[in-house]
C-alpha cells in the first residue's frame, strides 16, 4: 500500500486518516486514558501505523493492558555498516539525580504491582524525598533536599513517566510506561546500579565540598 494512501486515507473514504495518529506519536507518548477518541483509532490502523513509521527507521511500541504506546528508534539505526538516517526520536542523556530517582520509581511501582492493590501508583512529594534520602549523605540540607527532588520530578514529568493529580500539586502518579524504559533486566541489576549511583553522589558531594 503506498504510504501516502495510508496517511490520507485516501484509499478508503471510511478508514480512519493517519495524520493525527501519526504526528501525536511522534510528538511523544499517546496514553489511553487521556485520548480514548486517538487511542481507539490507534488500535483499528495498528498495522498501517506500524508500516508508515517503519519508513522512518522507527517501531511502534503499544500495550493495550497498560494503555500507552510511543515510537522508538529501529535498533538497526546503531549499526555502523547500515545506511545513516537521522533520528526523528532523539536520545536523551538523563543526570544522575533523575536516573536515581527513575531506578526508585520504578522499584516501588514493582513492589506495588506485587502488593495486589490498586492498579494506580500515587505518591505524594514527601513520599518521595523519603525514596531518595538513604542515597544521599547525611545532615543534607531539607530545604535545598525537597527542592531538588521537584525538580527532578518536574523533568521526570516532562518525560512523560509521572504527572501530577489534578489540584494536588504535591501528589503524584507513577506512569505505567515507565516499565517500558526501566526494564525487568534493569531491576535485576537495581542493586548493583544503586550502589554505584550512590558511591558517584558521594564523590561528587565530597568534590563540592572540597
Amino acid at each position: 500500500m503506498d504510504p501516502n494512501e495510508l496517511l490520507t486515507g485516501s484509499r478508503n473514504d471510511t478508514t480512519p486518516a493517519l495524520p493525527v495518529v501519526v504526528v501525536t506519536l511522534l510528538k511523544g507518548v499517546l496514553y489511553q486514558d487521556e485520548n480514548m477518541p486517538l487511542w481507539s483509532q490507534l488500535l483499528q490502523l495498528q498495522a498501517a501505523v506500524r508500516d508508515y513509521v517503519a519508513v522512518l527507521g522507527l517501531d511502534l511500541i503499544l500495550d493495550e493492558a497498560e494503555g500507552y504506546a510511543f515510537l522508538r528508534a529501529h535498533p538497526d539505526l546503531d549499526n555502523p555498516e547500515t545506511p545513516a538516517i537521522p533520528r526523528l526520536v532523539a536520545r536523551r542523556q538523563l543526570s544522575y539525580p533523575v536516573s536515581l530517582l527513575l531506578c526508585l520509581l520504578r522499584k516501588k511501582l514493582a513492589e506495588h504491582d506485587a502488593s495486589g492493590g490498586e492498579t494506580r501508583l500515587i505518591l505524594s512529594r514527601d513520599e518521595v524525598v523519603e525514596l531518595i534520602r538513604i542515597f544521599l549523605p547525611a545532615g543534607s540540607n531539607e530545604a535545598r533536599l525537597i527542592d531538588q527532588v521537584e525538580t527532578h520530578l518536574n523533568k521526570i514529568a516532562d518525560l512523560g513517566f509521572v504527572r501530577r493529580l489534578r489540584g494536588q500539586n504535591q501528589m503524584y502518579e507513577v506512569r505505567r510506561i515507565i516499565k517500558a524504559f526501566v526494564d525487568a533486566q534493569w531491576l535485576s541489576d537495581f542493586d548493583a546500579r544503586l550502589s554505584g549511583y550512590r558511591k558517584l553522589h558521594l564523590e561528587n558531594q565530597e568534590e563540592t565540598d572540597g
